[in-house]
């Protein structure tokens, strides 16, 4: 209790220990304003990375897809065969063969708009969607396979899990950079801490003479230097809101970039970084503060 009505109740006379400008003063700051900054933006990405992917996902989990390979004279015969078992399987809610411009458009962006359909001989898709219920794929698998030869079901399983897969490993480097950045800002901000006692060996010396406590002393340093910490993460933490805010929006930035930044309260998650910020730099400091007073005669 003692110790911690030392570090929140202000002091002039033991904060005048810690020099208040100086480079340890400024590389608080901009180390705990850039780190902030940084983990913006990896927030950021970590939660529009799971987003995308979920965005992905659902749109995929309710479709499937039937494709037919047949020869040119039998392609109607086996769609309209394909079109009738799936009207009478249990769980689909609905099926329809996609016409060539949509099969153009689907592969616009790999072979580009002026691909000849006419000239290749591509497969008839049609669009399959599930009811809530679902389906049974084996059954469905077997029926097709008996009406239709060329007809082959795919219910985009092997979509799914990549995504998924995807958006947990991209969660988890979020997760992985954060801590990388908190350990960064930790250990930067206990070098200038260790900077700063060193420079005032003098002035710990003579405070110890006159009977000042190491508690007394180390709170001066942990306090100056959580406040530091808190005012440059505060910074960081607007410019990347600022920043995050200036990314193109969706109907700009294509589809690798949809939903990219923060959505509804998860613009509130950069404003605990701060706080976050400032306990790392008091811990780092407190550690410091009294490994040095330790190592002081």
């Amino acid at each position: 209790m003692r110790r911690l009505r030392l570090l929140v109740t202000p002091d002039r006379q033991a904060d005048r220990v810690v020099p208040p400008s100086g480079h340890s003063a400024w590389l608080t700051g901009f180390t705990a304003g850039a780190m902030t900054f940084l983990a913006v933006f990896a927030l950021a990405l970590s939660l529009a990375s799971g987003r995308l992917a979920d965005r992905w996902a659902d749109a995929l989990a309710r479709t499937a897809t039937v494709r037919i390979s047949a020869p040119a004279e039998q392609m109607e015969i086996q769609t309209a065969a394909v079109l009738a078992v799936l009207s009478t399987t249990p769980g689909i809610a609905s099926a329809r063969a996609l016409t060539p411009d949509e099969q153009k458009a689907l592969l616009a962006p790999w072979f580009g708009p002026d691909l000849p359909l006419d000239a290749l001989p591509l497969p008839q898709l049609i669009e399959v969607t599930e009811a809530p219920e679902g389906y049974d794929g084996e059954g469905l698998r077997q029926r097709l396979m008996a009406e239709a030869p060329g007809a082959v079901l795919d219910d985009h399983s092997r979509w799914r899990r990549p995504l998924a897969t995807a958006a947990a490993r991209l969660n988890l480097l979020g997760g992985l950079s954060l801590l990388l950045i908190g350990a960064t800002m930790a250990a930067m901000i206990t070098l200038a801490a260790n900077a700063s006692l060193a420079a005032n060996a003098q002035v710990i010396r003579v405070l110890r003479i006159v009977g000042a406590q190491d508690d007394y002393i180390a709170a001066a340093f942990v306090r100056r230097f959580t406040l530091r910490a808190l005012a440059g993460s505060g910074i960081g933490a607007l410019a990347g809101l600022i920043g995050v805010a200036l990314l193109p929006p969706v109907d700009e930035a294509g589809g690798f970039l949809t939903g990219l930044g923060f959505q509804g309260a998860g613009w509130l998650l950069p404003l605990l970084l701060p706080p976050i910020a400032a306990a790392v730099a008091l811990l780092a400091t407190r550690a410091a503060a009294f490994r040095k007073l330790r190592e002081l005669p």
